[in-house]
């Protein structure tokens, strides 16, 4: 009875929410947000330098999080790359000194804290002609005047960033009188047009006054007050933001240290001086300022301009635009024609005379549409990732942003289940659920930033090494089996895996290896075709004739493992395998090949060992070894309740060490050789109980069916800045955010499996002297595409 509530239940909400009414709203949500975002960006304006130097939060303890966009967090070699024959001037008081500290450690960590605080204090980085200087001058008078005016009259020695402020030594040594006030305005009045000068050539930043604690500050500092600090603020900003008439001032304030000092204050030693967490994330924030726009990191999307559009990029454009273009066309005279075809009434009878023509869809049209509907989302992946209309934030772990979502996907995943068409181990809808619940828990390890927990990451590796495990077991059987090695077949399974990948590398102008996966899962799968392909062809039904067949297949098996293991340890036959040009421009990643190199290594065994999976048990099987009916264990009562327990005990004892890893490399190293061991653990505790085989979540098994493309398409529509950070379609708000991006990224996932599906059908005929001629245009397309590729290196460089 509950079974039929539930199916009628189901059978109700399908009748009034299916999958293409979902689309419909996803399609109005994006185009509701996108004109929202337009309008906030005419309305606030479109400098993401502006958010990241006024505006922002934290998130967990020390995170700082700049509104809207990404900060990058500077190492060494980037921050001395970045300021390489630069010269950066610090004037101020002790506040700004800290700030200059906390600057050069970014640059030399060994920089110590020493030497009379109440003077000038210089810094030079030899390797990197890098100059940092500290001026003291703690009050807004003549001498600060005279310096800065020093600056503007001799170009030589003038700073490329300068960095000044002050306004605590005036309160303190006027007793914070308000005729000190009123002096510090005439002062800051008369150095405005100095600094507006200097900030037509070098980048000016005047730091506003952050917050005092004032319980903690000394009897000699209590005049210092949060009123008196807000009254030279405000000075501040008002004269410096009009000393320029008819314009936007250059001189830019840093008020977001403000904002830090609120919420960090209290942890103050003397209630003055910021704690040292809080000045490093300050001169982060000032680093990234400068640096964004000089070297363009990926995660630091704050003062970064839009790249520029290539020459791809824009004859992509120009095909989606046709191809829309063209479809409506088509649309409407196919409309106009139906109009004209439509059924007339019978005025005697009063009924329609049915059309008795019933046009067909033809292939020019569904390519049309689908090019249409590709069109449309890529433009929506362009918005989300390169056009900087949406907001990005920086990712942080916390333990529960990642467990919570695994247990609700869990949950649901357990309710939605239904029984088995059939109940063979490894049957479709169960490995449909195994990649869909596997690729759902990948999706929560991305945007919870997991991979900075080494225990969560290692059990992310296992569940990448069982996807391809897959591929092994998947293609292997489909070739032992059917003994199909036709050129139709390898087509349709490279165009299903390589569409949408090629399509983004052509939009998002990112190279075939960024989108790593694919190129593993493709390799593989060629290694399995030409292993299985090559003489003797060895097939289930040859074999089944002859058991020495077996032993040739075996013996096969057993070269390929030598070769794998060649590779693996011999980088340099690798690499000059995979730098041979085409090759080279499929699999490099800034320059060379070494990532393509980790990535293969990292599970190069788990391939082999699902082909061997396959044929072990599509042996056992033709000798009808196991037992596969509805409700009965794989094995006897025996074999199976003791496969079992070995199954759980090593599951439990791979999940206790690669919780207890310590060593990301020393545990990478082993991966390879004992991920398999989970996989089969997971694969006989999900297969032996004959109640287990019989049911599946379809709830995970929908997921599963587009398993490849949420895993494209996260890159960009639902994380962002290339997986480094979040998309952020509803600022302020991260749970609805969430829910939110997540349903527009399922359903454009979803649309593009069809849209691949749809072309698949067209564009890999059957007869094959058309799928030939097919192939001789593939392959012109792509000797072109190598070619404008090639011509934009040599323009970039």
């Amino acid at each position: 009875m509950a079974a039929l509530a539930y199916n009628l239940g189901k059978r109700e909400i399908n009748h009034y929410f299916s999958v293409r009414s979902a689309k419909v709203l996803a399609l109005v949500a994006v185009l509701l947000l996108a004109a929202c975002h337009l309008a906030s960006r005419r309305y606030r304006g479109n400098d993401s330098c502006e958010y990241l130097l006024s505006s922002g939060r934290f998130l967990g303890e020390k995170v700082w999080q700049p509104h809207s966009c990404m900060m990058h967090k500077y190492k060494i070699s980037e921050a001395k790359n970045c300021l390489v024959d630069k010269h950066i001037a610090f004037i101020g008081d002790s506040r700004i000194r800290q700030l200059f500290y906390s600057f050069v450690k970014i640059i030399n960590p060994q920089f110590k804290e020493e030497g009379n605080k109440h003077e000038n204090i210089p810094f030079e980085d030899k390797t990197a002609s890098v100059k940092v200087d500290f001026l003291w001058h703690p009050e807004v008078n003549g001498s600060m005047k005279q310096c800065i005016k020093v600056w503007t009259e001799d170009s030589i020695a003038k700073p490329h960033v300068i960095v000044a402020g002050a306004a605590t030594w005036s309160i303190k040594i006027h007793n914070g009188s308000s005729e000190a006030l009123s002096q510090y305005k005439m002062n800051i009045t008369s150095i405005a047009p100095l600094l507006e000068k200097l900030a037509k050539t070098s980048d000016v930043y005047w730091v506003l006054q952050d917050p005092v604690y004032e319980d903690l500050l000394s009897e000699n500092r209590k005049m210092i007050t949060n009123e008196k600090i807000d009254a030279y603020n405000e000075a501040a900003v008002s004269i410096l933001n009009s000393s320029t008439r008819n314009s936007k001032s250059n001189v830019k304030m840093f008020s977001v240290s403000k904002l830090i000092a609120q919420e960090t204050i209290m942890e103050s030693l003397d209630g003055l001086h910021l704690p040292e967490s809080s000045r490093e994330t300050t001169a982060m924030i000032l680093m990234n300022v400068y640096c964004n726009k000089i070297l363009k990191p990926v995660d630091g999307s704050c003062c970064q301009p839009r790249p520029p559009v290539t020459l791809i990029q824009k004859l992509a454009a120009c095909f989606f635009t046709l191809s829309i273009i063209g479809y409506l066309i088509f649309y409407i005279i196919h409309r106009n024609a139906h109009r004209k075809n439509k059924p007339c009434t019978d005025l005697e009878s009063g009924e329609e005379k049915k059309n008795i023509i019933n046009t067909p869809v033809s292939s020019l049209e569904i390519l049309l549409q689908s090019f249409c509907k590709l069109g449309l989302i890529m433009a929506y992946f362009y918005m989300c990732d390169r056009a900087n209309l949406f907001m990005k934030e920086n990712k942080f772990y916390t333990h529960s942003s990642f467990f919570i979502p695994i247990i609700y996907i869990l949950v649901l995943g357990v309710f939605y289940n239904e029984n088995t068409k059939e109940t063979k181990v490894l049957n479709r809808e169960q490995t449909d659920e195994w990649k869909g619940w596997m690729q759902l828990v990948i999706l929560i390890y991305h945007i919870s930033g997991a991979s900075t927990f080494l225990p969560v990451y290692m059990h992310i590796r296992v569940l990448v090494a069982a996807y391809l495990f897959q591929t092994g077991y998947g293609h292997f059987s489909y070739f032992w089996i059917k003994g199909d090695f036709g050129i139709h077949r390898v087509c349709q399974v490279l165009f299903r895996l390589n569409f949408l990948v090629v399509v983004l590398c052509i939009v998002m102008d990112r190279p075939y290896q960024f989108y790593y996966f694919v190129p593993l899962v493709t390799v593989w799968f060629m290694v399995i075709y030409v292993t299985l392909a090559l003489w003797p062809q060895i097939i289930q039904k040859k074999a089944n004739g002859n058991c020495f067949w077996h032993f040739g297949l075996l013996l096969k098996l057993g070269f390929l493992l030598l070769f794998i293991c060649f590779l693996a340890y011999s980088q340099g036959a690798f690499e000059k395998i995979f730098s041979l040009w085409p090759l080279s421009k499929c699999f490099e990643l800034k320059g060379n090949v070494y990532e393509w190199w980790f990535r293969w290594r990292l599970d190069r065994y788990v391939v082999f060992h699902g082909m061997l999976f396959a044929f072990i048990y599509l042996a056992l099987q033709k000798r009808q070894i196991l037992s596969e009916g509805k409700g009965e264990p794989l094995f006897s009562n025996k074999i199976s309740n003791f496969l079992l327990f070995i199954s759980v005990v090593s599951f439990l004892t791979y999940s206790i060490w690669a919780s207890s890893c310590k060593n990301k490399a020393e545990c990478n190293e082993l991966h390879p050789s004992v991920s398999v061991v989970q996989i089969l653990a997971f694969i006989l505790i999900r297969n032996i109980p004959g109640y287990a085989r019989s049911v599946y979540s379809s709830f995970f098994a929908w997921f599963g069916k587009i398993s490849l493309e949420l895993f494209i398409c996260q890159y960009h529509i639902w994380l962002a800045a290339d997986t480094r950070g979040i998309l952020v379609l509803i600022p302020g708000n991260p749970m609805l955010n969430i829910i939110v991006s997540t349903f527009i990224f399922v359903c454009v996932a979803h649309e593009i499996s069809q849209i691949t599906n749809d072309l698949a059908q067209i564009i890999i005929p059957k007869d094959n002297s058309s799928l030939l001629k097919r192939l001789a245009c593939i392959a012109a397309f792509f000797c072109g595409l190598l070619i404008l590729s090639s011509i934009q290196d040599k323009s970039k460089h």
